[in-house]
Order: C-alpha cells, then sequence, then structure tokens
C-alpha cells in the first residue's frame, strides 16, 4: 500500500516539478545546483507526505502551528502521539496541570560522571507555552482516555554527550538556538529565569545560511527574523487547510536544511537527532503492534525533511543508540516567561507576547476549541455543561474497518494527496483590509501607558501613531499595518531623547501587546524541598508563591514558635540568590540572636533557584551540609573558606559534629599552604571563633587548640621569606603578625616556643619601607626595640631629604601595625603630627595627596584607631590648640631653675631613718649616715646625702608620682637636710610607696 501512495504522491507532484526545472533553466541559464535544490525540495516535501506515519511539522511558538495542531487532532483523534522531547522528561508532563504557564520541564545534574569537570552543573530546560503546538499535543494525549503520548528525541544526557564545544573554550552553548539575540531582551530581570541551562525545543525553524536570512529580510522590508516569520508565514498558514499547511512547513524545512553551510558538527547533531526518534518509533510500533496510521509524529519542519536511512517506519538505518553516563540527573519544573524564552533562543524581543496574542485572536475568529489540561492553573474553570461537552468532543473517533475508504484530506495513507502547493505559492498576497478600531485602541492605550512611564504623550501623539502605521505599512507594502510597524510608529512619535523611566517605548508596547507572562509552578508540582520551605514559613501567614517582595516581621519574644521561621530564613539568605531573603533588621552572628526580625522575601521571583536546590536534597539543611563540605574538600580549597565553613555550619546548622570535621579539614589545608594570601581571612575567622568557643562552651575544642599551635609554627616558618616577598602585601604580613601576636599566650600555653617567634622577626630583613616599618613595630612588641628608639628612627626618616617621598609608605606599614601591636597606635599619631609640624609646604602639599589614598587603600579599617588616640592627645577646643605642648614634645622640655619657697618638712628623714635605708638599698648604696660636719657613722643619722648626689633620680620619681615641690635651699653647715627640705612631699610618697610607718 505505501508503494501505490507513493507513487501517487509523486504523481502529484510532477507538475510543479515541471514548473521549477523550467524556473531554473530560464533564471539559471542550465542545469546547475539551483535546479538540484528546487527539485530536492519538491523530493523532501513527497517524501514527508507519503510517509504512512504522519508526520506534523512545527515551528516553535508558532500560533499558526497550534492552530493547525489544534485543528488536526480534533480530526484524526490518533491513538500514539510521537512528540520531539526528551524522552527523559515524560513523567514531569503531568505536573504541567498544576503549574501557570509559561513553564520549562528541566533535567539537572549538579554532581557530573563522564564529562568534563568544568561543565557542571548541567541543565537542560524545554520551555512551554500555550500558543505552541507541543501543550496542544500534550494536553491532548494526558487528557483523551486510551492515548499514549510517547517522547522519542534523545534523553538529556546525550544532548551533553552530542555536545560539540570544547572543554577549554569556555563558550556558554545551547541546542537548538542560535547564539546572536537580535535584541536587548537580556536587560530585563525575567530573561535570566532559566540561568544557564541548554534550551531544547521543538520545531527549530530559522535559516543557518546568514547570507539566506539577510536576503529574506532586506526583500521582505523587515528588521528581524520574527516579524519575516509573522508576515510572510504565520498570516498565510493562519488560514490554511491541513494538506496546505503541511506541504508548505515541509517546504520551508527543507529549503533551510539544504541551504545549512557545510556539514559541519551541527549537522551532525542534527542528523543523530533523526535517527533517535525514528529509531524509538519503529521500536515502539514494533513492540506495541500499533498502525502507524493511527500515530501522528509532532517534529520541527527542519527535521520533518529528514534525508538519513532511518527516516520512515521502513527505514533501513541500523542506529546504535549509545549508553548513558554515569550522571545521576534530577527533574522538575522551573517558571519561566517569554523573556527568557526570547533570550534563550535569539528571537527577538516582543514576538513570544505577540505570538500569545496572536494565538488569542485566531481562537477568537475561528471560534476552535484548543486543548488544555484539565486543572490547569491560570484558566477559568469550565462549567458542567462545557465539561461534559469537551468531554464527549474528545472522545476517540472510532477506528474505520479495514478496507473502508477514509477521507484522503485527513488520512494521507487512504489515497493520493492534492498538491497543494503549486496554488500556495502562485496566489497573490492576501490584502487584508485596515480594521481602524483595532489599530485606534492600540494607539490610545500604547499613549496611556507612556503617560503613566513618565512620557509627556497627549492625544496629538496618539493620532500621530495611528497615521505613521498606515504609513510605515504602506511603505512595505502591506495594507494593514502589523504590531511591528505600529511599534516602530510608536517609537518614532513618543520616544524622545531621554527615557523617563524604567522602560522605553518598545517596552511599553510588548507589554501592551499581551505583556512578559510569567509562569509559576503550583506547590504540588514542587519537589520536596521547596514544599517543606513552604510548610515551615506557613506560620509567617504570606503568600510566598507569588511574585514581588513581602515584608515579613518576626518577633520571637511574644511568638517563640516562629524562630524555626527565622532559622529557615537565614539559611534561604545563605543558599538563594541574594535578592531572595533580605535582611531588613536583625542579625545573625556567633553568639548572638536577635529577639526581632523584618525581611523582604521575594521566593516567588526566584522560584527557580528553589526549585534548584530541590534537586540536591530533600531539605535545606542536608543542602547546606552538602555545599559546605563541597567547599571545604574541593581542590582549590583555602584555609580562610574553610573557616567560613566552619563558621556556616555553627550559625545555621548548630551542634558541633559538622564543624568539628571541617575545623580538622581546616588544620589539614593549613598545613598544605605555602603563602600568605589569606592571612587577614584567617586571623579574622580565628578570632571570631575563638571568641565564641570562649563564651560558649566549657572548653575550646580540640581542632582549634590543634590550629593554634600548628598556625603559631607555620606563620613563624613563613614569616622571613613574607618580609621579603615582594607579592606578599604588607597587610597580610600584618595579619601574620597579628596571629602570632594575639594567639600568643594560646599558643605558649600548648606547648609552643617564644624563641621560634624571636628568631624568624630576626631573621626577617624586608626592603620595602612599609615592612620595614611592621618589623619595627613587632620589635617593640618582642622588646628588642624601645619606644624611645622608634621615635628616634622616625625622626631620622623626617629629617632625611632622601627618605621623604617615601615616608607615607612608613606610615602605611605603622597603621598596618596597628593589627598586631594595637599599642603604637600613640607612636602612628606622634609620627604623622611631626610630618606635618616639620615638613616644609612645598614638600608637605605634593605629599599629602600621596598620604590619604595611601591610608584609605591600605589601611581603611586601621584608621578609626588613630582618629580615636587622636582624639585623645589633642585639646578638645581649638581656642587650647595655641598653646597646647605635644606630650612627646613635653617630655623633651628641660626643666626651668624654679624658685626657692621657704623650707618646710625638714625633719621628714630623721624622723623616718628605715624608709631612706631601705631606698639605699635598693639602689645598691653602702653609705652610712652623715653628720652635720660631713663624717659619716651610725650615730648621726643625717644621711641625706644619697638623694643630694642623684638629684636626676629625685625629679622623675617626683614627677612620677605627681610631687612636683620645687627644690628648697638649706645652709651648707646642714647637707643631711637638705633633700627633705627642698622635696618634703617627695619623702612622704616615698614612704607611702614603701608602706614604712
Amino acid at each position: 500500500m505505501s508503494t501505490t501512495s507513493e507513487k501517487a504522491t509523486s504523481a502529484s507532484f510532477a507538475a510543479l516539478r515541471g514548473q521549477l526545472h523550467e524556473a531554473a533553466a530560464e533564471f539559471a541559464g542550465g542545469q546547475d545546483a539551483l535546479e538540484g535544490i528546487l527539485l530536492g525540495m519538491v523530493d523532501d516535501v513527497d517524501r514527508a507526505v507519503a510517509e504512512p506515519l504522519e508526520i506534523f511539522p512545527v515551528c516553535h511558538h508558532s500560533p499558526a502551528s497550534a492552530l493547525a495542531m489544534a485543528r488536526r487532532l480534533r480530526e484524526k483523534q490518533p491513538k500514539v502521539v510521537y512528540l520531539e522531547l526528551c524522552e527523559d522528561m515524560a513523567p514531569l508532563l503531568t505536573e504541567l496541570r498544576n503549574c501557570r504557564l509559561p513553564v520549562a520541564v528541566q533535567a539537572f545534574a549538579s554532581e557530573i560522571d563522564g564529562f568534563p569537570p568544568d561543565w557542571a552543573p548541567l541543565s537542560v530546560v524545554a520551555p512551554i507555552t500555550e500558543a505552541s503546538a507541543e501543550y496542544q499535543a500534550i494536553a491532548y494525549a494526558l487528557d483523551t482516555p486510551g492515548v499514549e503520548l510517547v517522547l522519542v528525541d534523545r534523553s538529556s544526557d546525550h544532548v551533553f554527550q552530542w555536545d560539540t564545544r570544547q572543554p577549554a573554550d569556555g563558550e556558554t552553548h545551547t541546542a537548538e538556538t542560535e547564539t546572536e539575540t537580535e535584541t536587548a531582551a537580556g536587560a530585563e530581570p525575567e530573561a535570566a529565569l532559566h540561568g544557564e541551562a541548554v534550551g531544547v525545543e521543538i520545531g527549530d525553524l530559522r535559516p543557518r545560511f546568514a547570507e539566506l536570512e539577510e536576503h529574506l529580510l532586506r526583500h521582505g522590508k523587515v528588521r528581524h527574523w520574527s516579524e519575516w516569520w509573522h508576515q510572510y508565514v504565520e498570516v498565510p498558514l493562519g488560514d490554511s487547510d491541513h494538506d496546505t499547511y503541511r506541504q508548505v512547513m515541509f517546504l520551508i524545512g527543507s529549503l533551510f536544511r539544504r541551504l545549512a553551510p557545510g556539514r559541519g558538527e551541527r549537522v551532525r547533531v542534527d542528523e543523530d537527532r533523526e535517527r533517535y526518534m525514528w529509531t524509538r518509533m519503529r521500536e515502539h510500533l514494533a513492540a506495541t503492534g500499533t498502525d502507524p496510521a493511527n500515530c501522528l509524529y509532532v517534529c520541527g519542519a527542519f527535521h520533518a525533511a529528514s534525508r538519513v536511512d532511518e527516516f520512515g517506519v521502513h527505514g533501513t538505518g541500523d542506529f546504535v543508540v549509545s549508553p548513558p553516563t554515569g550522571t545521576t540527573w534530577q527533574y522538575g519544573l522551573i517558571p519561566s516567561s517569554h523573556a527568557a524564552i526570547e533570550a534563550q533562543f535569539g528571537l527577538a524581543s516582543g514576538s513570544v507576547s505577540i505570538a500569545a496574542t496572536e494565538w488569542a485572536k485566531n481562537l477568537k475568529r475561528t471560534r476552535l476549541k484548543p486543548y488544555r489540561l484539565e486543572g490547569q492553573s491560570g484558566t477559568k474553570k469550565p462549567s458542567a455543561r462545557k465539561t461534559a461537552a469537551k468531554t464527549a468532543a474528545a472522545m476517540p473517533a472510532p477506528v474505520p474497518a479495514p478496507g473502508l475508504a477514509t477521507d484522503p484530506a485527513s488520512d494521507p495513507v487512504a489515497g493520493p494527496t492534492e498538491d497543494r502547493l503549486t496554488g500556495f505559492l502562485r496566489q497573490p498576497p492576501v490584502l487584508h483590509t485596515l480594521d481602524e478600531a483595532e489599530l485606534l485602541g492600540w494607539s490610545v492605550d500604547i499613549v496611556r501607558a507612556a503617560r503613566r512611564s513618565g512620557y509627556l504623550a497627549s492625544t496629538a501623539d496618539a493620532i500621530a501613531v495611528f497615521e505613521t502605521s498606515i504609513l510605515l505599512a504602506a511603505m512595505r507594502d502591506r495594507a494593514k499595518p502589523t504590531p511591528y510597524d505600529f511599534q516602530d510608529a510608536a517609537v518614532t512619535c513618543i520616544e524622545k531623547d531621554t527615557v523617563p523611566g524604567r522602560r522605553d517605548v518598545r517596552r511599553l508596547v510588548e507589554i501592551m501587546m499581551g505583556g512578559d507572562r510569567i509562569g509559576q509552578v503550583g506547590y504540588d508540582a514542587l519537589p520536596p524541598l521547596a514544599r517543606d520551605v513552604h510548610d515551615r514559613l506557613a506560620p509567617l501567614e504570606l503568600n510566598l508563591q507569588q511574585r514581588g517582595v513581602r515584608r515579613a516581621l518576626l518577633d520571637m519574644a511574644s511568638r517563640p514558635e516562629l524562630r524555626a521561621c527565622s532559622d529557615v530564613l537565614w539559611m534561604l539568605r545563605r543558599l538563594l540568590p541574594p535578592g531572595a531573603a533580605r535582611t531588613v533588621m536583625g542579625e545573625r552572628r556567633l553568639g548572638e540572636r536577635s529577639i526581632q526580625e523584618s525581611w523582604d522575601l521575594s521566593i516567588g521571583t526566584h522560584q527557580r533557584a528553589l526549585i534548584e536546590l530541590g534537586y540536591e536534597g530533600v531539605s535545606l539543611e542536608q543542602v547546606l551540609e552538602q555545599r559546605l563540605r563541597r567547599t571545604a574538600y574541593g581542590p582549590q580549597a583555602t584555609t580562610a573558606e574553610v573557616l567560613a565553613a566552619v563558621e556556616d555550619a555553627t550559625l545555621y546548622l548548630g551542634g558541633r559534629r559538622l564543624a568539628d570535621e571541617l575545623g580538622t579539614r581546616a588544620l589539614e589545608v593549613l598545613a598544605g599552604e605555602r603563602s600568605v594570601d589569606g592571612a587577614p581571612a584567617v586571623l579574622r575567622r580565628v578570632r571570631g571563633l575563638l571568641a565564641y568557643y570562649r563564651t560558649s562552651e566549657p572548653v575550646l575544642p580540640p581542632w582549634i587548640e590543634s590550629f593554634v599551635r600548628a598556625g603559631y609554627a607555620h606563620y613563624c616558618t613563613l614569616l622571613p621569606t613574607a618580609f621579603r616577598d615582594e607579592d606578599a602585601t604588607v597587610g597580610q604580613v600584618a595579619a601574620m603578625l597579628g596571629f602570632l601576636f594575639s594567639m600568643e599566650s594560646l599558643a605558649l600555653s600548648l606547648g609552643c616556643d617564644r624563641t621560634q617567634l624571636e628568631l624568624a622577626v630576626a631573621q626577617s630583613h624586608p626592603n620595602d619601607p612599609a615592612k620595614t616599618a611592621l618589623l619595627w613595630a613587632a620589635q617593640v612588641q618582642l622588646g628588642t626595640l624601645s619606644r624611645g628608639e622608634l621615635r628616634g628612627r622616625c625622626d631620622e626618616l623626617l629629617g632625611n631629604p632622601l627618605v621623604v617621598p617615601s615616608y607615607p609608605r612608613y606610615l602605611s606599614g605603622f597603621v598596618h601595625a596597628l593589627e598586631p601591636v594595637p599599642g603604637l597606635a600613640d607612636v602612628v599619631v606622634e609620627a604623622v603630627s611631626n610630618a606635618f609640624g616639620r615638613l616644609p609646604d612645598p614638600v608637605l602639599l605634593p605629599w599629602l595627596p600621596t598620604l590619604i589614598t595611601t591610608l584609605r587603600s591600605n589601611a581603611a579599617d586601621l584608621a578609626p584607631l588613630i582618629v580615636r588616640e587622636a582624639g585623645r592627645i589633642f585639646p578638645a577646643r581649638l581656642a587650647a590648640l595655641d598653646t597646647w605642648v605635644p606630650p612627646w614634645l613635653a617630655q623633651r622640655v628641660a626643666p626651668a631653675p624654679l624658685a626657692a619657697p621657704a623650707p618646710r618638712g625638714v625633719a621628714l628623714l630623721p624622723l623616718h631613718p628605715e624608709t631612706c635605708d631601705a631606698v639605699a638599698d635598693l639602689l645598691g648604696c653602702t653609705d652610712g649616715w652623715a653628720s652635720a660636719d660631713g663624717a659619716t657613722g651610725a650615730t648621726a643619722p643625717a644621711g641625706a646625702a644619697l638623694l643630694f648626689t642623684h638629684r636626676a633620680t629625685c625629679d622623675a620619681v617626683a614627677d612620677l608620682l605627681g610631687c612636683g615641690g620645687p627644690w628648697t635651699p638649706v645652709a651648707p653647715a646642714s647637707p643631711a637636710s637638705s633633700l627633705t627640705t627642698r622635696h618634703p612631699a617627695t619623702a612622704h610618697a616615698v614612704a607611702a610607696l614603701l608602706a614604712t610607718p
């Protein structure tokens, strides 16, 4: 029967072949490749039409394809629908009724086996909209009893097995799409709903020959491919019959296939997909014994015109399907949008929205009943009478008995198919009459939308848009303005030099034509983790499924049950993108918990990210633990990253099990590091963890004690090298010293040797001025350099004209030294003040910007210490600044000659000889008491010669104790009482200090 049909069908296109042969001979001037292409296209159409298994060619998101599909399904009522979609996505299609379209079926793999590691994670999406032929086929098959839906395209695993990219090129790859984007569709946030997934879509139909597309756009007087398809394919096919639709789509698919450049990797993948699909269909037919006449094969027009050996139910090829890899795939539904589909598949911005509008208009015009899944979210619930009528209409048609005649127009196997291509190609273009009411409504609506967006639009602009749309359509040989003509007219008449709002006029037209519809996955179709999140956040009494921002107020003091919600929100903040859960009030740090919190939640907007979390585990705690382990045990993990994982495990998961395990891992990573790049982060993390464990735990965990002990030895070993290494910054070296000095007491108690640190500092010989200043600070901390010597070195730097230009770098080192040695804040303030006081203006003014930029870029977090110290030292009032003497200068002023007041307290030392004896023994003076005539002996306690001899010592003790009384002159005949006479207060103070009665 198939042979007879093929002969009859071939005869049907004989006239068309003859016309194309004559056209090729006339225009090409002889037999050449043009005739082969033209006649080959007819052969492809003839072959596809003659196939016993009816092939239904479609184009993605084409209202004409969806309309023809709905009409054909009601006429034919097939028993089996073969659909070009990844075969492993079949179990998810039943969940579409719980979603609001558009959504995307997704296959996701975070842990891969058999693919390059840099490809992870793997993600494949197949967007589905209501105005698409694939949705009509899915809805018909799932809601019609006795109908089987079979997905026959390669699996998600084979999508990446056949990926033609190289592992090292790093380019973003897509399947069945062009890499270029015609417009900036990605500017909208909704354009990123698919993430970086590979797009798989039914019916990719677009010229792969750039010159052909350019030729079509130029002669069609359109701007982009979507507009050309709407004008020259969608509109003519909108009212065509089934046979005309099929033959035209076969012809277009054959044209684009034959004009595809070369036979590269992409063509090879396309042919392998066709072999795969026909192999699966033949396997199913053989296993079930289904008659091909009762089946319908829905595929892209590009694949319908296939020329592989495996084509057809009687194909001769023997294609072997490769086995899947060891990658574990997770499946689910994610929200999609018109903008996301346009951005992923290289469509013009607004084309999918315009297609949805055309679909609604076609349904209203033709009064065709489309197929929708029962209980589909986002649609009106039908009444009982309409439901009964729909059920009756959806009942499968009786299968004709063998040998009975059927309608030739509806069954290509029963009889010859009439040539509809000749008439379609020769008919003049349909001149649609102008619908003034529709165009006028568009003009008024766009002016109203422009006003709301801040444009100064008026009624005159609406009239201008109306007239300009008609003018543009006439210039492009169209009697009726298309939505694209209207869009260009609106941009011309309304948009001025600047865009006052967030959206321009082009985007306003797209919204007005249908808007960027954003889908939503229903609760029942969510993975277990996402449903668990919604259940645990139910006490907040918020509609988290809805898009947009929701404000959540948590008062844990009055409602303790909200603490569990707070824990969930903090984990979501850690796992989801930044905008999904944002804190307005409240914080969570080690050892701190808020009693009141305020959150801005947009979980519905970030539903895709929440769903993808469900592919990694069944609870938030499990996913967080897996990610922390993956971070800690990664090949590129650093000590700072592992310590951050320890902190997150303590903050969000509680307990000590995971934190202790990750802490032990941090110790292992530290032992293997040979650089000091992460020293500042390590110091910050360890300090925080130590402070937390000291206040919340009875004893320190064993891992952190081992970490401090190993870190002390590790940084002592690297310290001399870091001082000389040009790649090591002064901040990193300062962090090393901060670890050594701040952890020194704990490290020494754990058995470390301070000599190791002293030797490391002694072996350090930096060349950089900042590191040199840092080394001086370390020596002051160790006691090998006094503060006076440090001040002297700073004075020498300011006194050397050759060193003055590099003085800011020394200051940068001193500022960084506040990390390990915070007690040097006064020295840093003195160094800066001396520079401003001693340097002349020609040197100071060019140097000042360098100083400011150096401090801001290298020590911004330590500058507050300097500011506080300066506020403590300098006077608080401006009037006191003129007479103020810096403390470091006041210490160097010699005491002026003092007046001699009246003698007082001359009997102090004779009354307290034990005090003077004790001071003499302390200072190592063995001389006894002297008599009034200068003789020494024990009988005359007049031994005041010690303090009289060491007058500077007495002055220093007096200044230290705040006893600034002047020296009192005495008669030469009584030297023993001269000191007490001149400094009676000092003697009293010394006596009190030594607790002598």
